[in-house]
């Protein structure tokens, strides 16, 4: 039926479709191109930086089980775990492949939303003139547009309206967390699938050989389940979609697509398999975390209403709201009732509106995974998890707007004009993301009361050596949340580097009575432990940390030292061989096996790990003085000078490389060479009397006799029994007597 404004529209060109998800594309990268150098924030640090399961793409295996020992981003989601890996086997750590990947599957999902918006909704809503049955969904759900007799539907007339909704999504700033963020590329991937299904769906209506469209969405739907738990909801939101847009009611959508309904639920069963292998999320979701289902569910009142307000004005945006709780009904009951009031309208527009009905259940079924009673311990707000269903919120704008004004022009230029703003928006948030400080300092300031925004803001500033300051906001964060693990576990960090061991091992401890699975901090109790030499208690807190996280190299490293101090060598062997196993660029793990393998006398093993370490790092002075040791004790006396030579090119002032450089030279003969090292070994340690027999030894082998009796007497000083200086002092020759030097 025609309306008092726009004569009906024929549907676009194929010409006009390619233009117009070109400008989607281009406004995509417009919006976001100056994030791609953006540092790791958050939970990248677990996902990439620190996940060893990604850093070889050939064993795939590992790489699919992403079991990271801990509960941020890839645990239960192996096709995340897997794009990691593939752009680790690219570029390493490199920030700019992980932001392309992003940037890129957010393209696409945009891309997917606007076909699919073509095809379903926006002619839908735009038909709504059309008869309707007596009661429950319209007989003809596309307006009139469906071709009687025949399962296939005609073009839509709503091109324009679907280009600027989907434009719309594409830039919207609520969006700029889980495009820029790597590791929210969980989100983006599980709704690039879950696009993909709904539009399958929709194409399998259309096609004559609807068995291979439907199997690629039951397909699609799998890949989802793969990358994030929300996807649990497509199956009944393809069943939405069919009541809504294709079938009329629920039993011919039954009806029609039994087979393909059986697939989707289906694709449950690996759902149900990842979630009971990810341990929980590593202990960050579900019941029995010590927050109560009604205060979640309390908590996302709030959360929602905050969401729906971003969707219409963006600010402000946070990156972390952190882990608060609301308590009481009555600190949130204007929400919750808002809440329950859109949730009746959302059912009764499904009985009597369709479309609007199905908008509102996008939302709300969408949410209700992380958004219900379900607790996720470890972020109760998200913006992130608004991806998806903030298309239904702008479709309603949209579609809403036409209804009143019925101008596809007026509603296209007021889209795009605020899809300008929306860009300009997202611009200016993305720069937020530019340093991870001023990030931090973003979150503190809008959400003060976040003890891990504190906190996180705490450790940067301790990396960047600005340790009053990280102590100040680790305060802040004990203050606003007293059993805070973490800030516990990196304030002992700090005065354990400060000296002040009594201290830091009672913040490990309350950090482990805390959060008795933070691995770190049983590790960091063992690390005190080990200085106050109570070696058998470190060695049980390295052990505990290795059982919380089995892929923890510092843990084995530091393990296999303890061990050693002990005195249980092959057990020390064991842990520093698995180390370089799962490390073998960690150069710490290869200098520590070759000391030990040294002091096992398995030599040759033991020139092989300190090569590997100083190879790996060039500067480790330590590991070029030790394989000169070995070196000589294996009579390759050239290349253990070498070593000595690089060890003091390295390090001029290290005493033990100076006196190391000396002992060589002195062995081969060269001892007028080697009194230039031990002198510059005496000028800093001038007390040591080992170095002035040195020196005494090498000028008495130069025939410079009177200087050799006058460090030789100075040894005997220092070290009245020291039996070599007297012998040798005695040996040389007295001013004016004979003597053999």
């Amino acid at each position: 039926m025609p309306t008092s404004g726009d004569p009906p529209a024929p549907a676009w060109s194929d010409r006009a479709g390619w233009l117009a998800g070109t400008v989607i594309v281009l406004a995509v990268f417009a919006a976001y191109s100056n994030s791609l150098r953006a540092p790791f924030v958050f939970d990248d640090e677990w996902a990439v930086t620190r996940n060893a399961t990604i850093r070889d793409l050939r064993q795939i295996g590992t790489v699919l089980a992403a079991n990271t020992g801990n509960g941020s981003g890839v645990r239960g989601r192996p096709l995340v775990n897997l794009s990691l890996a593939v752009n680790h086997a690219l570029g390493g750590v490199n920030v700019w492949g992980y932001h392309a990947f992003n940037l890129a599957v957010h393209a696409l999902c945009a891309l997917l939303l606007f076909a699919l918006l073509r095809r379903v909704v926006v002619g839908s809503v735009e038909a709504q003139a059309c008869p309707s049955t007596s009661s429950g969904p319209r007989a003809e759900p596309r307006g009139c547009a469906q071709i009687q007799g025949r399962d296939k539907i005609a073009p839509l007339r709503g091109d324009a309206l679907a280009f600027a909704v989907a434009l719309l999504w594409a830039v919207h700033p609520l969006q700029s967390e889980t495009v820029i963020c790597p590791i929210q590329r969980t989100e983006s991937l599980m709704a690039l699938f879950y696009l993909l299904t709904l539009y399958l769906v929709v194409r399998s209506a259309e096609s004559s050989r609807a068995g291979w469209w439907q199997a690629g969405a039951a397909a699609a739907c799998l890949a989802g389940m793969a990358c994030k738990e929300v996807m649990v909801t497509a199956p009944l939101v393809v069943l939405l979609v069919d009541r809504t847009f294709l079938a009329g009611s629920f039993a011919e959508a039954w009806r029609r697509r039994r087979g393909m309904y059986a697939a989707l639920a289906g694709t449950w069963l690996l759902l149900g398999l990842l979630v009971a292998t990810s341990g929980g999320r590593g202990g960050t979701v579900g019941f029995g975390l010590g927050v109560s289902p009604w205060d979640y569910a309390l908590t996302q009142c709030r959360a929602l209403v905050m969401y729906l307000q971003l969707a219409f004005w963006p600010h402000p945006l946070v990156v972390d709201y952190g882990m608060g709780l609301e308590t009481s009904l009555a600190a949130v009951w204007p929400q919750a009732l808002l809440v329950v009031a859109l949730l009746a309208a959302t059912a009764w527009a499904l009985v009597q509106r369709p479309v609007l009905g199905f908008a509102g259940a996008w939302f709300f079924v969408i949410l209700a995974p992380s958004s219900s009673v379900l607790p996720l311990a470890s972020q109760t707000v998200a913006e992130h998890r608004m991806y998806l269903p903030v298309a239904a919120v702008l479709t309603a704008l949209v579609l809403g707007l036409h209804s009143l004004i019925r101008r596809r022009a007026v509603v296209l230029t007021f889209a795009l004009t605020l899809a300008a703003a929306f860009a300009a928006l997202t611009v200016r948030r993305t720069a937020d993301y530019r340093s991870e400080p001023g990030l931090w300092r973003d979150t503190v300031a809008k959400v003060p009361a976040s003890a891990r925004a504190h906190y996180n803001l705490g450790v940067l500033l301790d990396r960047a050596g600005q340790t009053a300051e990280a102590l100040a906001q680790f305060e802040t964060a004990l203050r606003l949340k007293p059993d805070y693990a973490p800030a516990f576990n990196n304030r002992g960090d700090v005065r354990f580097r400060q000296g002040e061991l009594d201290a830091a091992a009672a913040d490990f401890a309350a950090a482990v009575r805390s959060d008795p699975n933070l691995a770190e901090a049983r590790y960091n109790l063992g690390r005190v432990r080990f200085q106050q030499d109570r070696v058998p208690e470190a060695i049980a807190d390295y052990e505990a940390a290795l059982r919380l996280d089995p892929d923890y190299p510092d843990a084995l490293v530091n393990l296999g030292i303890a061990l050693a101090r002990a005195d249980r060598p092959a057990e020390a062997l064991e842990h520093l061989r698995a180390a370089v196993r799962r490390e073998p660029a960690d150069a710490d793990a290869q200098y520590n096996l070759g000391r030990v393998l040294d002091q096992e006398g398995k030599l040759d093993e033991a020139v092989a790990a300190y090569q590997a370490a100083v190879r790996l790092q060039p500067g480790l002075v330590a590991a070029h003085n030790n394989l000169a040791y070995v070196l000589v004790r294996l009579g390759r006396p050239g290349e253990a000078l070498a070593e000595s030579e690089q060890a003091v090119r390295l390090a001029p002032a290290d005493v033990d490389a100076r006196v190391n450089l000396g002992n060589l030279l002195l062995g081969l003969d060269r001892g007028a060479e080697a009194i230039a090292d031990y002198e510059a070994a005496l000028r800093l340690a001038p007390a040591d009397p080992e170095i002035h027999y040195a020196l005494a030894v090498a000028l008495a082998q130069a025939g410079r006799p009177a200087e050799a009796r006058r460090h030789l007497a100075e040894a005997l000083r220092l070290r009245p029994g020291f039996a070599p200086a007297r012998e040798l002092l005695q040996r040389l020759p007295t001013p004016g007597g004979a003597g053999e030097p």
